[in-house]
């Protein structure tokens, strides 16, 4: 979706016009057949509401929409914002109209107020129709342009700080949806280092041989039953002050996952395409913080693999030794993905010395009998982190709700013959898996511990139905989180 502004504050070069209404405030200046109209049919402005008529203007037949954007003193301001530029681009992606015109003339919305609305547009304009060989016309999306009349003064630049983040999240979603006979460890790096090429951001890739000499048991482990060979992924930032530690996010990249010997049903199989959806955040956050020239130091760090149930694959009962140095009894083959985490963890503390980290996976089935799909489970042994990361998800949509933890889940992964088990028993799956991780996280030259925030959010990177600001399908969950953390908490 291109969007361009207007030089001129007078709308419009398209036959499609867009108001924005306050609730209770219909325009002055309105034709009366539209003000009537929408009196007629008790449209009032409240967010959501949309009415539309055609009027004849100098000879010319304009479409016009009132869009509904509730009150102004509203908590729910800028959501309500973006549901509206979502809820427009929903109603007429593919009504035949090619351009809408936002005319923003009168309307007092300030910069930040612009740019919600035109991010909630995009981000719902988003579509991955690359295999459909025959989409039937109208059903092809033909809105492509937005042009904003009479905005506010640096609402253009607003906007381009939120154009960057949209682009991350649009590569989120492109890498969640890709099959996975398209996305596998090395094609996930290839198409990162496509995309990510002249944004600044430094890749680095380490391979089987690689990871095998550094001692990575725990990942290796999970892919040796895969003909996909495996990949650990570092994407590198330097926005902030020289020498100063970074912050790392890490994500789960399981490119597919079968459970491995410990075989899943049949039955939804095809969605574990996207058990590589906290990697796929990890990389569009960092497309996202190099397009809008973040002033921070951040880390990415992707561990990919492929879960395959093949005659090399590892068994339950196997034992494997991390990177850490601690052993694992692997009881299940589908808890794998806390054994990619594990070493990434391990390597990302070793290798950057961070000032804090923040993994993200799709990690138990268990959060989402929790949370269902409205939030993303939190976990951390740091309350700043956590309140942070807490602020930034409702800030920006991305929402988080927090779990306890403790020494008493931490015993129910105790092991008779190695350091601990990889699952425990069957209630408090999220949380003894957060305790898995903990194990891994090490102290820092202070000697405290390395403040450390785990997200599981299986149930919140698909859709099965449309949401606020997507179709159904990939949502693109975290890189608004992680972008939103960085401006609040991480640049100066």
């Amino acid at each position: 979706m291109r969007i361009r502004f207007l030089e001129t504050s007078t709308s419009p070069a398209t036959r499609l016009v867009v108001r924005l209404v306050d609730q209770d405030a219909i325009p002055a200046g309105l034709e009366p057949v539209l003000a009537e109209g929408a009196q007629a049919s008790r449209f009032s402005g409240k967010a959501g509401q949309i009415f539309e008529s055609f009027v004849d203007r100098s000879g010319r037949l304009v479409r016009v929409v009132l869009a509904g954007i509730g009150s102004p003193a509203a908590e729910d301001r800028i959501p309500a914002l973006e549901r509206a530029g979502a809820g427009l681009v929903a109603r007429f992606l593919t009504s035949g109209e090619t351009g809408l015109t936002l005319d923003l003339a009168d309307s007092g919305l300030a910069a930040d107020e612009v740019a919600a609305v035109l991010i909630g547009a995009r981000l719902r304009a988003w579509r991955h129709d690359a295999y459909r060989t025959r989409l039937p016309d109208d059903q092809k999306p033909s809105l492509g342009e937005i042009a904003v009349a009479g905005a506010a003064d640096r609402a253009e630049a607003a906007w381009e700080r939120e154009a960057a983040v949209a682009e991350g999240v649009e590569f989120t979603r492109e890498l969640v949806t890709e099959p996975a006979n398209v996305i596998y460890p090395e094609s996930f790096v290839a198409r990162c280092r496509d995309r990510l090429a002249g944004t600044g951001l430094v890749l680095r890739v380490l391979d089987e041989s690689e990871m095998r000499a550094l001692g990575m048991g725990a990942l290796l482990g999970v892919a040796q039953g895969s003909e996909r060979a495996p990949r650990l992924l570092a994407i590198e930032w330097q926005g902030g002050k020289p020498g100063d530690r970074p912050t790392v996010f890490i994500g789960k990249g399981v490119t597919f996952d079968t459970g491995g010997i410990s075989i899943k049903p049949a039955a939804g199989m095809e969605d574990m395409k996207w058990d590589m959806g906290g990697a796929a955040a990890v990389a569009g956050t960092m497309l996202a913080l190099a397009r809008r020239k973040a002033g921070a130091n951040v880390v990415g760090v992707c561990g990919l693999v492929e879960n395959m149930p093949d005659a090399r694959a590892q068994r339950p009962g196997d034992i494997v030794t991390s990177m850490s140095g601690q052993t694992i009894e692997v009881i299940n083959t589908d808890a794998e993905g806390r054994l990619v985490l594990c070493d990434a963890l391990t390597w990302a503390q070793r290798e950057y010395a961070p000032a804090g980290i923040v993994d993200l996976a799709t990690l138990t089935g268990a959060i989402i009998a929790s949370l269902a799909n409205e939030y993303a489970g939190l976990f951390a042994n740091d309350d700043d982190l956590a309140a942070r990361l807490t602020a930034a998800g409702q800030a920006s949509g991305d929402r988080l709700w927090r779990f306890p933890m403790g020494p008493g889940y931490d015993k129910m992964l105790e092991s008779p013959i190695a350091d601990m088990k990889n699952v425990g028993p069957r209630f408090g799956g999220s949380i003894t898996a957060a305790q898995f991780l903990q194990r891994f996280v090490e102290k820092d030259n202070s000697g405290r511990d390395t403040p450390w925030a785990h997200l599981d959010i299986a149930g919140t990177v698909w859709a099965d139905k449309p949401g606020a600001t997507w179709d159904k399908g990939a949502t693109g969950f975290g890189v608004r989180l992680l972008d939103r953390y960085v401006r609040d908490s991480l640049e100066g």
